[in-house]
């Protein structure tokens, strides 16, 4: 697995201001790779919230200076002139993250890629623009990676990663999910340096143990969701299979309760609109087999009607004439 060097470019106002979804976005990304510079634009005092989190990942803060009514253009232009300097001056970088869904980005976009660097979007789906998706190497909904990965933001005082083998197994799992090779296995070796990456003070001491394979073959006995495979020069790990898993299933007893949660979740995370693609990934992420035709509708849409009619949510289009649902 080649690892990669990102520039990472937010714009705050895309991405919500949260922390939770900022420390998801860095999280994200450096399941991908190291992030070697981070910059977030737009930053006022009522994101002031997010300073631990912009300190802890070295990131710079462009202020958001009020002057004339082009203000988010302004920023949108230091944004595109920020990331060329670093594509130009910077060999180290090889992959740029751009959090903003603005199609005004798109030549940008073009012009790294021209340059031979890779572009991961990222955005909320009510802002995302077709083209400036299109044009990405690789894209994901800004609603999708908070969803996901429900992360604890603790303090300064406090380590980032505790003791609890429970928590490690949770961030190793979902680097595997995220890493796995096409046979789903991932070395221990690229395990170890993502997860160093996510949680610098992790050490295998702290849990016992005086090797990350003794580590890993402890998990596997205690938790019984990973498999250990091959010696220790080149040691394995995959999701375990099990024979019979439990498969979650949508009723129409249970529809109604399940899709309010996941709207309750979104609203938590501070989306108040989303695509209804969105929705029914995250559903489907849940209850894999879910079809709409198990639940009495012939059409996704028509769930979306029926929520909307019990004031769950309000159907509207934007200017590309998408329909977006608002979260009531």
């Amino acid at each position: 697995m080649d690892k990669r060097n990102f520039g990472v470019f937010i714009d705050l106002e895309n991405s919500g201001g949260k922390v939770t979804t900022l420390t998801n976005i860095i999280e994200k990304v450096k399941i991908k790779g190291d992030i070697l510079l981070g910059k977030v634009y737009g930053y006022t005092e009522r994101y002031s919230d997010l300073k631990e989190v912009l300190l802890s990942n070295t990131f710079y803060v462009v202020p958001s200076l009020k002057h004339g009514y082009n203000q988010k253009n302004n920023m949108d232009i230091q944004l595109v002139i920020d990331a060329l300097e670093v594509a130009y001056k910077n060999d180290l970088i090889d992959s740029f993250c751009i959090v903003s869904g603005d199609s005004d980005y798109t030549p940008l976009v073009g012009k790294l890629k021209s340059m031979g660097k890779t572009v991961l979007g990222i955005s909320r789906s009510e802002v995302a623009s077709n083209i400036f998706i299109k044009a990405c190497n690789e894209f994901i909904f800004l609603e999708s990676v908070s969803t996901n990965n429900k992360v604890e933001v603790v303090s300064q005082d406090e380590p980032t990663v505790t003791n609890d083998p429970q928590d490690l197994l949770t961030v190793i799992e979902k680097i595997v999910q995220e890493q796995a090779d096409a046979d789903g296995s991932l070395f221990a070796s690229e395990l170890k340096k993502t997860l160093l990456r996510l949680r610098p003070d992790f050490a295998e001491n702290n849990f016992g143990h005086t090797s990350f394979g003794k580590l890993l073959h402890s998990l596997e006995s205690k938790f019984n969701t990973l498999s250990i495979v091959g010696n220790n020069s080149s040691l394995k790990v995959r999701m375990k299979n099990d024979g019979n898993p439990v498969v979650k299933q949508i009723t129409k007893e249970n529809w109604m309760e399940i899709f309010q949660e996941q709207l309750n979740q979104f609203k938590e995370n501070g989306f108040d609109r989303v695509n209804p693609s969105i929705l029914k990934t995250s559903i489907q992420n849940d209850y894999p087999d879910f079809d709409e035709r198990q639940i009495g509708f012939k059409k996704f849409s028509d769930i979306m009607k029926r929520l909307e009619k019990d004031k769950k949510v309000a159907i509207e289009f934007n200017e590309a004439k998408t329909m977006l649902i608002k979260i009531c």
